[in-house]
């Protein structure tokens, strides 16, 4: 590109020269401009032989982050750019920041080089497009690798929903000031464009939904039309906040001379994302994706960035006796900067005051952007031998093994026994009964009076704790079948001024997905992610329900960002298979339902998926071999093995019948089985309103 001067009309032009072997693309970007005539676009001149004179614009390539107020005006004015574009039936297939200008008067798009004349208009929202004339061999990956459509990057026909999918990647990136997609080559940035999920956003949910939706994997997921996209900017921006701080604490290092204290360094570490958590507008990242760099080194940058916050508190424990020392330091993950150290010295019985100090210390650091902070509940104090079994037991329930689990039960009661008053021990034991349940671990009909007890017990003793109204509510919908009942625990437990991510799951899983309200589901598994990005099981049940509505790509994405996070977690693979079978893609659905029957041999619903696979392969044998090994058919979660093999061979007459047993033994996942994608048969066939009928759904 050359400035230059047109002495015919005395004004400052550019000069952009062709470059030998792009003849075609330049000329189409000379048409592409010529059509156009838009204040958010550069104007075309004229052209020559080999050159094109366009208006020559000053200003800076775009960069984020920039003020939320700045973001959104400015995406608003690229918007309106593409949507002149669009109606003149030209996308853009190159949109990014070094394509766009911001000048004193607002943005100007530039490079058309790699437009394209879009397909005619579509008479529906799906992905069968018929490709226009265009010298871009079908099959081609053009663009900028970092900003470009799925389809785009498989070399598949594009129209204007491609250009929406670079222009919330160009969005994010304003916001958050990172690229959505990143890798070390073009290869895997391609990799992560197709495959993986961007980090969370540091925003206001309404614009993180916007972009969510622009940065669909589907096209058909996506706004339907620029202007789609800029109608809800501006609704976002009538409702918009500044963004609120955000924190993740990582577990404290345990520098005692005892390698068993780990489980009091890393409670202590928690019982603070807990005070912080009570902290409004302050944005806490939950315990499991918190935790999950323990033990890695890994750059404080790079943790910030994949669990999309701020600020980073990390720290030390060492006990001896009586006494422990905690070292303290919050850091701006930015640039490394330290807003905040401390030193404590303190005996044992000051654990709970230290809790404290540390928490407030950390929203005083932060208070230039907190809007007010509200202090934490009153709560019970425990007595340090009730509350060293509870951080035993916690530290034990979420490795969730079976042999884990079983000793996690042990310090629970152990916690109940010394401190009978301990109301969040019996909550939180209400929470792991019931976790044993969706495992196979324990039959849901002996198990269900033990956990309304202890959660019953647990409101006694603290009317407004929050997390025993879960349990309470995923009782009443996976064993009574009482949706009422179900609604109200749960509007309990998420109406407090901050929800647990474990509550969202609960709601989302039990309350919605368990009687097909799948759209309601989805939204509180996002929000369960978004505040605890890691775990793996609220992105397993979160993919289980995308399938459901079957928007199989999101739901491919979310599972294969849970496969980077941890390869050998079973629920993903699981989930994986099931989808797949919908799909009838057998072939992909061997190799990952093996690895689920691999891992998890003891998952009744994994081994069933496993054992129809290998029969609707051709292995009758092995098939039969695996299902038999559920075990005797009265044993728990045996019932929905069977159902699912049925399911998976297409024998919906057998399915349903071993899903009635299910659904009588009170299995506790049989609701949310029977609203995922791999039942869809069985529901569209004369099986479903009886089955319905026994859970109290309408038919």
């Amino acid at each position: 590109m050359h400035r230059a001067i047109d002495t015919r009309l005395g004004r400052s032009v550019a000069i952009k020269v062709l470059h030998a072997d792009h003849d075609d693309r330049f000329e189409r970007e000379a048409r592409a401009i010529a059509a156009l005539n838009h204040p958010h676009i550069c104007q075309l001149h004229d052209i020559g032989p080999n050159y094109l004179v366009m208006e020559l614009v000053e200003g800076n390539p775009l960069r984020g982050p920039m003020p939320l107020d700045e973001a959104l005006r400015l995406a608003l004015q690229i918007c309106d750019a593409l949507e002149a574009a669009h109606r003149a039936n030209i996308v853009h297939r190159d949109l990014k920041p070094a394509n766009i200008l911001v000048t004193a008067s607002g943005v100007k798009l530039l490079d058309f080089g790699l437009a394209k004349a879009a397909h005619p208009p579509r008479a529906d929202a799906s992905d069968q497009t018929v490709a226009a004339p265009d010298v871009t061999q079908a099959g081609t990956v053009v663009g900028t690798a970092a900003y470009m459509s799925p389809e785009q990057a498989t070399g598949a026909h594009v129209d204007e929903r491609s250009d929406i999918f670079s222009f919330g990647a160009v969005l994010y990136e304003m916001v958050s000031g990172r690229q959505a997609f990143r890798g070390t080559s073009v290869i895997e940035t391609l990799s992560a464009v197709l495959r993986d999920d961007p980090g969370p956003l540091d925003a206001p949910q309404h614009l993180a939904t916007i972009i969510t939706r622009c940065l669909c994997k589907s096209a058909a997921g996506r706004f339907a039309t620029i202007r789609d996209v800029s109608d809800a900017i501006r609704q976002a921006g009538e409702v918009t906040e500044e963004p609120v701080p955000s924190i993740a604490v990582l577990p404290f290092a345990n520098l005692s001379a005892d390698p068993e204290q780990e489980y009091f360094s890393d409670g202590l570490a928690d019982e603070i994302i807990s005070r912080l958590a009570n902290i409004r507008g302050l944005r806490v990242i939950a315990r499991t994706s918190a935790f999950a760099f323990k033990g890695q080194h890994t750059d404080i940058r790079k943790i910030a960035a994949t669990l999309g916050v701020a600020n980073i508190l990390e720290g030390s424990v060492r006990r001896s006796g009586n006494r422990i020392r905690v070292a303290a330091q919050l850091v701006t993950a930015a640039d490394g900067s330290q807003l905040w150290a401390e030193r404590y010295d303190r005996q044992m019985a000051d654990v709970f005051e230290l809790q404290d100090e540390i928490a407030t210390a950390i929203a005083t650091a932060l208070r230039v952007a907190l809007a007010a902070q509200e202090d934490a509940p009153v709560r019970h104090t425990p007595n340090i031998p009730a509350y060293e079994a509870l951080l035993t037991a916690r530290h034990l329930h979420w490795q969730v093994r079976g042999e884990s689990m079983a000793r996690a039960g042990e310090y629970y009661e152990r916690a109940i026994a010394r401190d009978p008053q301990y109301a969040l021990a019996h909550a939180l034991y209400a929470d792991y009964l019931f976790g044993r349940t969706t495992v196979g671990m324990s039959p849901m009909r002996e198990v269900a009076p033990r956990i309304r007890a202890a959660a019953l017990r647990a409101l006694t003793l603290d009317a407004q704790l929050p997390d025993a109204h879960s349990p309470l509510g995923l009782v009443a919908a996976t064993h009574d079948y009482d949706w009422d009942e179900a609604d109200r625990q749960f509007a309990l437990a998420t109406t407090s001024g901050v929800v647990a991510p474990l509550s969202r799951m609960g709601f989302g899983w039990g309350g919605f997905l368990g009687r097909g309200r799948v759209h309601e589901a989805v939204e509180q598994l996002d929000l369960a992610v978004q505040t605890d990005p890691l775990h793996l099981t609220y992105r397993a049940i979160l993919a289980l329900s995308l399938a459901a509505l079957e928007r199989y790509d999101e739901a491919d994405a979310v599972l294969a960002r849970s496969r980077e996070i941890d390869p050998g977690f079973f629920w993903t693979y699981d989930v994986l298979a099931s989808s797949y079978v919908a799909r009838d893609m057998m072939a992909a659905a061997l190799p990952v339902a093996e690895m689920t029957f691999t891992t998890a041999p003891w998952y009744p619903p994994g081994v069933g998926v496993y054992a129809g696979v290998l029969t609707r392969a051709g292995n009758r044998e092995r098939g039969h071999e695996i299902v038999r090994s559920l075990g005797p058919r009265e044993k728990y979660g045996v019932s929905v093995g069977w159902a699912l093999f049925h399911a998976t061979c297409g024998d919906l007459d057998s399915a349903a019948e071993w899903f009635a047993r299910a659904i009588e033994e009170r299995y506790s996942m049989v609701g949310a089985l029977l609203h995922s994608a791999i039942c869809r048969p069985l529901r569209n066939s004369g099986h479903w309103p009886p089955l319905a009928r026994l859970m109290n759904l309408p038919v």
